[in-house]
């Protein structure tokens, strides 16, 4: 075999498609281009989650169409760039098991050596619903027989406490077709009717599509009015992939212009980075300054600090003449 430095060029050299997703966050698909210059360590990881890259592969021959999924959590350097070593540890893990076919069915000693790869992980279910879902749209497959169930849980044709024979998968493949009208529809008119065991997981869901303006604008009205603050940083998650938007923007600023429960400030920086500005980023970070213990900010901020796309940002809240004292102090005690 030829020498293979990458894992897109294993991929490549076995002759199969493949898709790339981050699922450390929310599920964001990597292009082939990215993830070659992550590899190349030409750029830093784009969504570092705890100092290591969270990652799933889908694969395929193209005669067979039968995906392959991989669920990998590979480490980061301090710079956020990918660790060559255990990197190459991985191809080599695989290359000893299966070779260059890698839709190979492996036999029990080669199934023994890839469930000792220490760089395999196991997704939460919600997250390999939302793989399995993505991946059939991608291969343009069908949803899942358990679509069809929830569909009817959302239109209203159950009762909202009949909800124990939904499945995830069922949640997963309706959260994909938000684009749909008739659907949209339905979610808007009755998403505050949803029992709380329903609701949550469709909030994980929801978290990895861009919602439409109907879904939105009823999601931040159930924001606004639930108490719970554990439930509402389970709705805020479900506008993670909406967090650019303009009425999320001014959902963040009302929410930080008084101090929050730590879920939603978890909620906030851990999926809705994207909609933080100068103003909501300093506010977040201030009033976890001021709490007598600093555990959750120096979390927090270095979560956020590792962030390519949010870093200069974070520093300019270091440098910024507004910041508060406690916020000063903290940042000092963090670096001293």
């Amino acid at each position: 075999m030829d020498r293979i430095d990458t894992i897109s060029e294993l991929l490549q050299f076995s002759g199969s498609q493949f898709r790339i997703y981050d699922i450390g966050r929310k599920i964001t698909k990597i292009s082939k281009d990215d993830f070659n210059r992550v590899e190349q360590n030409m750029m830093p990881y784009p969504f570092p989650s705890q100092g290591h890259a969270h990652i799933a592969i889908a694969f395929w021959q193209a005669k067979s169409k039968a995906p392959y999924l991989w669920f990998i959590k590979l480490p980061l350097d301090e710079r956020g760039l990918l660790n060559q070593g255990a990197r190459n540890h991985f191809i080599a893990i695989i290359i000893e098991a299966l070779g260059q076919d890698l839709t190979v069915d492996p036999t029990e000693k080669q199934e023994e050596l890839l469930n000792s790869n220490p760089y395999h992980i196991t997704p939460a279910e919600y997250k390999l619903a939302a793989i399995n879902t993505l991946v059939r749209k991608e291969l343009k497959q069908p949803a899942s027989i358990h679509f069809e169930h929830f569909q009817e849980y959302v239109n209203g044709q159950l009762a909202w406490d009949e909800w124990q024979s939904i499945g995830i998968q069922g949640i997963s493949d309706l959260a994909a077709e938000m684009n749909q009208t008739s659907i949209s529809e339905a979610v808007a008119k009755n998403l505050a009717n949803f029992d709380t065991n329903v609701l949550i997981p469709f909030c994980h869901a929801l978290e990895n599509q861009q919602l439409p303006l109907n879904v939105l604008a009823a999601m931040i009205a159930l924001i606004k009015t639930t108490q719970n603050s554990e439930i509402k940083a389970q709705l805020i998650r479900a506008l993670a992939s909406t967090a650019e938007h303009p009425h999320v923007v001014a959902l963040i600023g009302e929410l930080l212009a008084q101090p929050q429960a730590d879920d939603i400030y978890i909620t906030l920086a851990g999926r809705c980075w994207l909609g933080l500005n100068a103003t909501t980023l300093e506010q977040l970070l201030s009033q976890l300054a001021d709490k007598p213990d600093l555990a959750l900010f120096t979390a927090i901020f270095k979560d956020l600090v590792a962030i390519p796309a949010l870093r200069p940002h974070v520093f300019a809240v270091m440098r910024s003449e507004t910041r508060s004292d406690a916020l000063a102090k903290a940042i000092g005690q963090l670096f001293g």
